[in-house]
């Protein structure tokens, strides 16, 4: 019986995961964001202003929601066993082709917690 209940709970939690909806991202243009990878086009940043208007409506999200409405991010970074960061650069990061910066690119970050959901939103240039 203890293997059902593994099996079922295996279920369940995947279930529950792959049902991750889209979030709603306002008047963001989806389709530009996820051809801008690491904002190397500049379409991402024609969204801005959308984006620090509703930015605290992704609270609570899972990173499968994330993904679904914004595509792959850019970096993912591993803080600890805890926490971990989504970032999507607005400005072209230092993966695009000739981009050599001397300042960190704009980019928001999605501070998600050990459960997988957005704890936090941020758009700035300062890394974690």
């Amino acid at each position: 019986m203890k293997i059902n209940q593994s099996v079922l709970l295996f279920l369940l939690i995947f279930g529950i995961h792959s049902c991750s909806p889209k979030l709603d991202a306002g008047a963001v243009n989806l389709e530009n964001w996820k051809a801008d990878r690491d904002g190397c086009k500049g379409l991402r940043m024609q969204d801005l202003e959308e984006l620090q208007r509703i930015k605290n409506n992704f609270l609570g999200a899972d990173n499968q929601s994330l993904i679904k409405t914004f595509g792959r991010p850019d970096r993912v970074e591993l803080v600890d066993k805890s926490q971990s960061f989504f970032f999507y650069f607005l400005e072209p990061s230092s993966d695009c082709d000739g981009q050599k910066s001397e300042k960190e690119p704009l980019r928001v970050l999605f501070r998600m917690n050990a459960l997988s959901k957005v704890s936090e939103v941020n758009i700035t240039t300062l890394n974690p």
